[in-house]
Order: structure tokens, then sequence, then C-alpha cells
């Protein structure tokens, strides 16, 4: 690009002292013409490449750092504070009625601490669908945000206002928050990106996540917010991502795909594709969206039970479920919340604890970057699974057996019904 702006420079110089032998040598010929047309749609590509990723990896920064990291930090930092918070409700308790709460109260009021923050994620992922449509993706994450202020602010003030409820409220919140964002960013991602990069793209949610699960543990470390004294600022910092969300989506472009199709506004549509891409040459994509509009036009938003009536998407839709239940039955999401009890019943001392805590998301982190960039990655998996298998066998597949052998010898039949019931 520097060479063509010094080559027009020095013609407009020359040109400019019209003698005919310089407008002469200075004049290209039919192929010299062709060649600078040609570097010069080459530099105007490198141009709209360069503007087309720093404009996408900025959307995808904006929307991450306050969708799916918020995510994961919020599920893991609520594991530094355990004893404490499990101390401040037995002395909220003894400061109301005069006697201590029972432990096993204690551990019920902890438990329920823990397990609101997935059931706002519930009533979250059913407001992403109304929120999407009516609001927009971009504007839906930015009001999402709503909650997370809400939140903190129970979260800052819960200490002082002596109320453990305050901090079961503010966990329900940023589950709906949570469940809000981590189903439209996905969306608003995967409707800003190019087709060629829609796979790259969907899978930093995934890497938000983890980077959000280790930066929990992190902060909640005792030598940062981990403190017994900190611990509400400690859950009071998920208004920081926020804060950044705000201040940086704004000023990026709505999903083109919204404003066609959810909105009829071509002009602003085809602004938002110019700079997303980084060039003008849009009208491709453009058409294509266009035709997507046609074919969308006369219907409406499925509720999620009309998705299993139609035959046309039952088998997708029962996929989804069926992987969905999977991960989240798996139990990888409860060892965020309890690992500390789950290191101190292994006996791992009690200042080391918080360590192998990072550990554990930093395993996950690692595997979010390197899951798709080397091709060994499939038979790691396959290990892992043979691994698995192994410790089966070693552990409770030749241990269950044993028992039997307690049984009357007319009763053993029984005892092996357990091999027909399938897992």
């Amino acid at each position: 690009m520097c060479t063509l702006l010094y080559q027009v420079c020095v013609m407009h110089v020359y040109l400019g002292c019209s003698p005919p032998w310089k407008q002469a040598l200075l004049s290209p010929g039919p192929g010299e013409e062709a060649t600078q047309r040609g570097h010069g749609s080459k530099c105007r590509a490198g141009i709209g490449t360069q503007i087309q990723g720093r404009v996408l990896f900025l959307t995808v920064c904006a929307a991450g750092i306050g969708g799916t990291f918020q995510f994961g930090y919020n599920l893991s930092i609520i594991n530094a504070p355990t004893l404490h918070i499990q101390e401040f409700t037995n002395e909220t308790w003894w400061a109301r009625t005069g006697w201590p709460l029972p432990d096993h109260l204690v551990l019920l009021v902890w438990s329920l601490i823990v397990s609101l923050y997935p059931l706002g994620g519930l009533f979250g992922a059913l407001l992403a669908g109304p929120f999407a449509i009516k609001l927009g993706r971009k504007k839906s994450l930015l009001v999402n945000n709503i909650f997370v202020v809400a939140a903190a602010t129970l979260f800052g003030f819960s200490r002082t206002a002596g109320s453990f409820e305050m901090i079961m409220l503010g966990r329900l919140l940023m589950g709906i928050s949570a469940g809000v964002s981590m189903n439209i960013q996905p969306m608003y991602l995967g409707e800003s990106a190019p087709k060629e990069q829609r796979g790259t793209v969907a899978m930093t949610s995934a890497i938000f996540t983890a980077l959000g699960i280790v930066m929990g543990q992190v902060v909640g470390l005792r030598e940062l917010l981990g403190g017994p004294q900190a611990w509400p600022l400690l859950l009071a910092s998920c208004l920081v991502p926020g804060v950044l969300q705000l201040a940086s989506l704004p000023l990026l472009p709505e999903s083109p795909r919204y404003l066609l199709i959810d909105r009829g506004d071509s002009a602003t549509c085809l602004a938002a594709l110019q700079r997303l891409r980084g060039t003008t040459e849009v009208m491709v994509e453009l058409a294509e969206l266009e035709e997507e509009r046609t074919a969308c036009q006369g219907g409406r938003a499925r509720r999620p039970w009309e998705l299993f009536q139609d035959g046309a998407l039952r088998r997708q839709v029962i996929s989804l479920v069926v992987l969905g239940s999977a991960m989240e039955l798996c139990g990888n999401d409860s060892i965020y919340a309890y690992a500390s009890s789950v290191f101190l019943e292994a006996g791992i001392p009690q200042e080391k604890v918080q360590y192998a805590i990072v550990g554990t998301g930093c395993c996950e982190l690692l595997t979010a970057f390197i899951s798709s960039s080397f091709p060994w990655m499939p038979y790691l998996a396959m290990s892992c699974i043979f691994a698995f298998i192994l410790s089966f066998g070693i552990g409770p597949g030749g241990i269950v057996p044993l028992p039997l052998c307690a049984f009357p010898r007319r009763l053993c039949l029984w005892g092996h019904l357990h091999c027909f019931f399938p897992p």
C-alpha cells in the first residue's frame, strides 16, 4: 500500500510539469497497468482482512467477557469462601435467635446457595429466546447486566446487613444472567462471523468459560480476595466483567441477521456487514440473508416443546438434549463448587488446597485451547477412555461381586440382577 501511494504521488508531481517526454516515460504499458491494478486490489483485500479480523476479535472479546466468562467466573468463586459463608450463616442465625444453627442446616443453606445458581440458569435460558427476538442479540447482552449489578450489590452489602438471604438471592440473579448470556452469546457471535470462521468463533465460548473458571479460582486465593474479611468483595467482583462489557459492546455492530430478518432494516444490516467484514463487497452475503428472510416470512419463533412435534427437527433436538444432559449430569461443574471439601477429605493439607483448586481450572483451560489444535487429540481422548475403563475394572468392576458371597446360595441368582440394569 505504501509503494502504491508513493507511485501515485510521484506521478502527480512529475505529470504536473507537462514536458511530453516525462509523460511518455511515466505512462504505463498495458501489462504494467494491469499489474498495478492487481497490486491495488491485493492491498485493499489485505486491509479489509485486517479490519475484519480486528472487529470480529473485539466482538468476540466484548461478548465473551460478560457471557461465558461470567458464567465460569461465578461457577468457581463460590468455592473459596465456603467456610467463611458457613460461619457467617451460623453467626447470623445466632444473632437473630440466640441459638446456633445445627450443622446439617448450615450445610443445607450452603447447598441452597450453590444450587440456586443453576436454578437461575434454567430461568435465564427460558428468557433468552424472547430477549433475543424483542431486544436483539447485542442489546440483550447489555440489558442482561442489570442482573449482574443487582447481584453484586446484594453480595457486597450482605455482611453489613447480616443477611445470608441476600447471598441466596444474588446467586439466583447471577444464574439468570448466566442462562441468558450462555444462550445469546453463541447466537450473536455465530451470526456476526463469516461462514469460514464460525467454527472457530463458536469454540471461543468454551475458552471464555475455562478462562473465567481459572480467573475466579485465582482471585479467590487467600492472598487476594479469599480471606475471611474480603469474601463479600470476592462475590461482588462479578461486577467487573459486567462493567467491561457495558463499556465495550455498545461500540460494536449488532448481528446482521437480526437486523435484516427480525427487524427488516436492510440499510443498518448492510452497514453492520460492511463494518464486520471490513469491505463494501458484501452483496453476496446480503443476498443470502435476503433469501433466508424470504423463507422465514410468515413464521414465528417456536416454543421449546414445539420443537419435539416437528419430525424434521425431532432427532436433532433429542441429540442436543442427550448431549447437554450428559454434560451437565456428569458432575464436572460440581467439582468447582465443592473442590475444597473434596480435596480436604482426600488428605490435601488445608494451606495447599487452594492451589490444587487452581489446578482443576487450569486443566479445563488447557484442554479448551488444545482440543482443536493438534491432530493427536483424538488419540489422547481414546487413551483417557481406556484409563477410565481400567479404573472401573480395578475398582467397582472387581469389588461389586464380592458381597454376593454373603448371600445364601439359593439367592445368589438375584444378587446378579444389577447386571441387567442399563447404565
